[in-house]
């Protein structure tokens, strides 16, 4: 173990008794909003995860901290949804797929972990790259075609396809590493 600089202590502290004033109210926040007390408690979870692993070098100082771990709470809420609704998509050409022809179960998974990371970089682009960026991959529509459904000079889509490839050969290179 690591020794923990003052600062990082003192984050740590800050962290805990974050946690400690608010995690039961957000896990009850979340299983109101969820109908749901196992992904409540993930999520809740999650939230003071994404804290600790922010980084943060000063003490944390909140006004309103149940409205800051909404906020957290919230997004991380929507990545759920959106990672369930590409896996429910997957699954669902998956069962179009004869059964001989079927991938392995462990080639599955492998699949919607790639997907997942997908989906995480493609969520953090700009709405227009990655729409340009799914219309050329998963659509095959050329430049000109996209640049003309979105009202978009042709330049501007290769630099939002450009952007978009870059991202992902950061990611390729992330999961290579």
């Amino acid at each position: 173990m690591q020794p923990t600089s003052p600062a990082n202590h003192h984050v740590s502290q800050s962290i805990g008794q974050l946690y400690s004033h608010h995690h039961g109210w957000l896990q009850g926040w979340l299983r109101r909003r969820l109908g749901n007390a196992a992904d409540a408690a993930d999520l809740a979870q999650d939230t003071f995860v994404r804290l600790l692993s922010s980084g943060l070098g000063e003490p944390l100082n909140f006004t309103t901290p149940r409205a800051y771990l909404a906020t957290v709470a919230n997004r991380l809420t929507l990545n759920l949804y959106r990672r369930r609704s590409l896996e429910q998509a997957y699954l669902a050409a998956l069962a179009q797929t004869p059964e001989d022809l079927a991938p392995s179960l462990e080639h599955q998974a492998l699949v919607l972990e790639a997907l997942d990371e997908i989906d995480q970089v493609l969520a953090l682009l700009p709405a227009k790259t990655r729409q340009a960026f799914l219309m050329s991959q998963l659509e095959g529509y050329t430049q000109e075609e996209i640049a003309s459904r979105l009202g978009l000079s042709v330049r501007s889509v290769q630099r939002y396809l450009a952007r978009a490839l870059e991202e992902c050969i950061v990611l390729a290179s992330q999961s290579a590493a």
